[in-house]
């Protein structure tokens, strides 16, 4: 399997502080990789760093054959690379529509095409509030908003951030059920994740990061049969 996102030799800084070592890691067209750790493991830096969020970051990213280390952020969700942060951050003031136009873009090669109607497809929850103002919406609600926006770029892969964080476990399900139906349509997934049993139901391949260093990489399967390091990077 060609990989459409690789990045190796990831360094990522804080000010004065050294956050990410020599992260490398590799997501192949079509396939679902979770990053998993715990909390203040690196997980979310990472996301930001591929994304170009992060102002101090050294080493390779790839995307789709292309160099997009030193691209601005935006140049980058226009080559087609979506981005889901663990903050929502929809527009509170923007109706359900409203938020997906600001995600618009044009259909792209290689790439599902979405439309509103697709997605509330996907998202029924949204469909029976296209008029709602964002800030009044649920948590939960809020999340499939921010992914469904994201989509509504027309991605060939899409980044998502502890997407089950702090989400009712109904939520939680419903969450699952989206990101296995983004894989049925052949969606690049990189799923940062605290949840391993979330992630086991979604994953073909994980890699487990602490302190910023990349512990493990092997399939879903190889790490759930893997208790040493399970207990030493994901128990809390």
């Amino acid at each position: 399997m060609s990989a459409l996102l690789s990045v190796s030799g990831l360094e990522a800084f804080y000010g004065r502080a050294h956050i990410l070592f020599e992260v490398a890691l590799e997501v192949g067209r079509g396939e679902v990789v979770a990053l998993l750790g715990r909390n203040g493991a690196g997980k979310s830096t990472t996301l930001k760093a591929i994304v170009g969020l992060l102002a101090d970051t050294r080493g390779e990213r790839r995307f789709d054959g292309r160099d997009i280390a030193r691209l601005a952020p935006y140049r980058i969700a226009q080559a087609g690379l979506g981005y889901v942060p663990e903050e929502r951050r929809i527009f509170t003031d923007l109706t359900v529509m409203e938020n997906l136009e600001v995600g618009r873009q044009p259909p792209r090669e290689g790439a599902p095409a979405w439309t509103p109607e697709k997605l509330f497809a996907l998202f029924p929850n949204l469909a029976e509030m296209r008029d709602r103002p964002g800030g009044r919406m649920s948590g939960g609600e809020q999340q499939m908003l921010t992914i469904a926006r994201t989509l509504m770029g027309n991605p060939r892969a899409i980044l998502l951030d502890e997407p089950s964080e702090g989400l009712a476990p109904v939520i939680v399900e419903q969450m699952a059920v989206t990101i296995a139906a983004l894989k049925d349509e052949g969606m690049t997934v990189l799923l940062s994740e605290q949840n391993l049993y979330f992630a086991r139901a979604l994953a073909d391949r994980a890699y487990v990061i602490e302190g910023g260093r990349i512990r493990y990489q092997g399939t879903m399967a190889e790490l759930m049969a893997d208790e040493a390091v399970r207990q030493a990077y994901l128990t809390v």
